[in-house]
């Protein structure tokens, strides 16, 4: 776990020894890295905003020589085929998720039907806004897949997601990436693209507590 707060808190020098060790090869770690943390229900810890807008930095600095297409197109394909695989993984393990060794502590099948009737009604901006929450957007599809969502409709708002996603972070990272002040305080940076994206989770949370 050291290795991964590391990893996210340094993820420009660590990214950087990845294209010097492994050049164009590095296209394809960032793919399998986004994959896995959209993918994986296992492994929601995987870095997601932080990894995009370091990269596409990256890839705005000559010296590295790398794409910043090249990175959108991937990042797209990852993010896609993420939500795709953990829409059927939560789908398999169906109305059995109550039993689930791991999620069965925290979701019963009364919380599935609920959690059906709350994507049925408000499904769209639900998906579009888990793909920006970090650790939320790896179980959303699961529990979707699960909840006997149709997967056409969670493909179209997983496709705006995404897309929406990818280019807010990649942009963002092209642009102001390579600002000497960003890059004097990245790891302070970083820290704040994660506060950011965890204000909706924790605003959702209080809300429902106090709704209560």
């Amino acid at each position: 776990m050291n290795f991964f707060i590391d990893f996210v808190l340094h993820i420009d020098t660590h990214l950087i020894s990845i294209v010097t060790n492994f050049g164009n090869w590095t296209y394809l770690i960032l793919f399998f890295i986004i994959f896995i943390e959209t993918g994986a229900v296992i492994l929601p810890f995987l870095p997601g905003d932080s990894l995009l807008f370091a990269a596409s930095a990256l890839a705005a600095n000559s010296i590295y020589h790398l794409n910043i297409w090249i990175f959108v197109g991937l990042f797209l394909a990852a993010a896609y085929l993420g939500d795709s695989l953990n829409f059927f993984i939560g789908k398999k393990v169906g109305s059995s998720i109550s039993e689930h060794a791991i999620f069965g502590k925290l979701i019963n099948q009364d919380n599935l039907n609920r959690t059906e009737q709350f994507f049925n009604k408000h499904g769209g901006p639900a998906i579009i806004l888990a793909r920006f929450m970090p650790i939320i957007r790896t179980f959303a599809p699961f529990i979707v897949g699960g909840s006997g969502f149709k997967y056409s409709r969670f493909l179209r708002f997983s496709l705006i997601g995404g897309f929406s996603w990818v280019t807010i972070c990649c942009s963002a990272g092209f642009f102001f990436g390579n600002i000497p002040a960003v890059q004097d305080h990245f790891s302070l940076v970083v820290l704040g693209i994660i506060l950011i994206s965890l204000i909706p989770a924790v605003f959702g949370g209080l809300k429902a507590k106090f709704s209560k």
